[in-house]
């Protein structure tokens, strides 16, 4: 196997942190990159494109915080235009599953010139453990919007599992992979599995979007986040067509997806969801 140089964009975050690991395991020499190290990287500050990109083979590309806000698509051409500079032999950009803004930076990557991979996730198991939603099974209360939603949420290390594969292996150069978890679950049925593996009482309570929104400005979260998850909310769970299973984990990675028993069982064994909440 070649060693590569390989950079890993949002390298701290809940794909790239697993991404990272993967890589250098394999023995990968990896370059994590944020506005704070050496070469720094900051996707409002184009002029760092440059730097982090110097003496890299390949590329993981994740958008913070989602491709579905403004200034995604300029700062992804830019990007790519400077990978194409530096000669990387490709790249590999987190997309989200159901995101028309998401699809156009696909776009915009597609046509740079540059080998690449697209991986479209869904939601992540992770927002109840890493992310978003954390704060709400630590009170006992998960108050979201759209519950008829159906949803196929998919595990993190999925996810790095099939971006590392994909971006060490050029038979995938050219394809959009989608990655979900192996079946559809509402809000109220997540809740009540993350419940019994953690053997405490946790609601859920279906809310409007509107009171899902305010709710997030009066926990003093900007106005770009608010608009970030109704969008997501609105647009993306709101239409039928997002819902679908897809079985790409299982044909990259020649294993089934995790699924969500599994998950809530791994993560209540870590105690996380028993701490008390810090809010």
């Amino acid at each position: 196997m070649k060693i590569q140089n390989i950079l890993v964009i949002g390298g701290t975050g809940k794909t790239g942190r697993r991404v990272a690991k993967n890589l250098a395991q394999l023995g990968h020499k990896v370059r994590v990159v944020g506005r704070k190290t050496e070469p720094a990287f900051d996707w409002e500050n184009q002029e760092t494109y440059a730097g982090a990109l110097k003496d890299i083979d390949r590329a993981y590309i994740v958008y913070y915080p989602d491709l579905a806000v403004p200034g995604s698509r300029d700062a992804i051409t830019t990007l790519t235009k400077k990978a194409l500079e530096a000669e990387l032999e490709k790249v590999v950009l987190l997309s989200g599953k159901g995101e028309t803004e998401a699809e156009a930076c696909e776009d915009i990557v597609a046509n740079s010139g540059l080998n690449y991979t697209l991986v479209r996730a869904s939601w992540f198991n992770q927002n109840f453990s890493e992310g978003a939603f954390l704060d709400f099974v630590l009170d006992g209360v998960v108050a979201l919007p759209m519950p008829e939603a159906e949803i196929p949420f998919v595990d993190a290390d999925d996810i790095a599992d099939v971006v590392t594969k994909v971006l060490i292996d050029d038979s995938y150069n050219g394809q959009t992979i989608t990655v979900t978890g192996p079946q559809k679950r509402t809000f109220k049925e997540v809740v009540e599995i993350m419940a019994k593996a953690s053997k405490k009482t946790i609601q859920f309570v279906p809310i409007s979007i509107g009171e899902f929104k305010n709710g997030m400005r009066k926990a003093g979260l900007p106005d770009s986040y608010v608009w970030l998850f109704g969008y997501l909310f609105q647009e993306v769970l709101g239409d039928p067509n997002n819902q679908e299973v897809f079985y790409d984990v299982a044909k990259v990675l020649g294993r089934p997806a995790k699924d969500f028993d599994t998950y809530a069982k791994q993560t209540a064994a870590t105690g996380i969801w028993n701490q008390v909440s810090v809010q």
